[in-house]
């Protein structure tokens, strides 16, 4: 079930970016003729990457908003295309999502469509100290990058962690993110765990975002449920990619990749040093003790892993 640890980082669209984004999703908005026959793809930000693998000339799939973004206006687009749609490709969604008809049920309930559900892919074995979570009242993301370090979380907490995970430890939090995938996909018609039976840095650019060793085959698997003899359609570019973490070298030790570590971020293109996003967290956690009381309870788990490295 998909919830705001879920979705990107979003920022209300106004002037130019209202239009922007109503061409971007044009035939959503209807600035475009919707296909004779279609299908949509319905989720948070990793919606969109699984709908351009599956799109293809004689499976159309239309672009629209992710979930977490849609006004009510939206919603009641989003009832009326998948009434007239012929699949509906969906993580799960729980009912009045955002206080919005968004749930999966709910829309399942307004249209005769194929229901398809797909688990949201979450992997924290390339970064295994990194979280992604959001507190209730504190709705802003930290600077720089929208994730936090369970290190800097745990300073800013007076907790003592380890500076880096043995390698029998990086595989642990691996192991226990793929848990919670089993999990999730065991109420899906979709399973995408054994994807991670063999890892490479290409499965994850963050915790969750998965990168194209996941979208392919996880395309092709969803096609294969739908019945559509064509292969997924790659799309020619990294997926999810405007955000990657740094790779340690006890990673690639781990999971015995053949990758060399970095220690940066990149961002939009952007090499952002470690050093600098870890000052302006530091800062950032000062600015909002209630959110570093809330994290510390919420990440338990992983932070009992760095306690004890």
């Amino acid at each position: 079930m998909i919830d705001d640890r879920d979705k990107g980082t979003t920022v209300a669209p106004t002037g130019s970016a209202v239009l922007a984004r109503r061409n971007h999703y044009a035939e959503f908005f209807g600035l475009a003729p919707l296909p004779e026959r279609f299908g949509v793809v319905m989720g948070n930000c990793q919606a969109e990457s699984l709908r351009l693998v599956i799109d293809g000339p004689g499976h159309r799939f239309v672009r629209v908003p992710p979930v977490h973004e849609m006004t009510r206006d939206e919603a009641e687009r989003l009832h009326a295309l998948a009434t007239a749609a012929h699949t509906v490709v969906t993580q799960p969604i729980r009912d009045d999502y955002r206080e919005l008809p968004l749930g999966t049920r709910q829309i399942a309930a307004v249209t005769s469509a194929r229901v398809v559900t797909v688990p949201p892919v979450r992997f924290a074995g390339l970064h295994p100290f990194q979280a992604a979570i959001r507190v209730p009242d504190v709705g802003e993301d930290p600077p720089l990058v929208p994730y936090h370090d369970i290190r800097t979380l745990a300073g800013a907490a007076g907790i003592p962690v380890a500076a880096a995970l043995p390698p029998a430890s990086v595989r642990a939090v691996g192991e226990a993110s793929i848990d919670e995938l089993r999990r999730r996909e065991a109420h899906c018609d979709v399973v995408v765990s054994d994807l991670f039976d063999v890892v490479t840095a290409d499965h994850a650019r963050t915790v969750n975002h998965p990168g194209n060793a996941v979208w392919l085959p996880l395309g092709a698997r969803v096609l294969q449920t739908l019945g559509i003899a064509d292969g997924p359609t790659d799309p020619g570019r990294p997926l999810l990619a405007s955000v990657r973490a740094p790779l340690a070298a006890e990673v690639i030790e781990a999971w015995s990749l053949d990758d060399v570590p970095r220690s940066h971020w990149i961002v939009d293109g952007v090499d952002i040093d470690a050093v600098d996003v870890e000052a302006a967290h530091r800062d950032w956690y000062t600015a909002h003790p209630a959110f570093v009381r809330a994290a510390v309870e919420r990440l338990a788990p992983l932070l009992a892993v760095w306690r004890d490295a």
